[in-house]
């Protein structure tokens, strides 16, 4: 077996949906109500991020997203190392943030 297969990944899910209808608005407030379910936190407004355990795992989540897109819009899934996450440079205003949310939703692992 391959060693890399039980690296710890983030999925980062972008998405720009269409809320001028009251279906759009419900097709909206679903798949965010899914991928929380099945998670997934909110990272910025239309940014939702997981940490999976492995690669087999990444690809369980990613497939359940791939269930629920909506009918309209634009989603994005991004795929990264726990390395690649913790590299990221995150700002409030002009203030660096330290990883925070790194650090806590690392903590759920154990």
């Amino acid at each position: 077996m391959e060693l890399n297969q039980y690296r710890i990944m983030w999925v980062l899910v972008f998405f720009d949906l269409p809320t001028e209808t009251a279906k759009d608005r419900k097709a909206y407030t679903r798949f965010r109500k899914e991928l929380m379910q099945d998670g997934f936190s909110m990272f910025q407004f239309s940014i939702y991020v997981r940490n999976c355990p492995s690669k087999e795992n990444k690809t369980v989540h990613v497939k359940r997203i791939k269930k629920i897109l909506p009918e309209k819009g634009h989603v994005g899934i991004l795929s990264i190392t726990d390395k690649q996450f913790g590299n990221m440079d995150i700002f409030f205003g002009r203030n660096k943030k330290e990883s925070g949310f790194l650090e806590a939703h690392q903590l759920e692992l154990f």
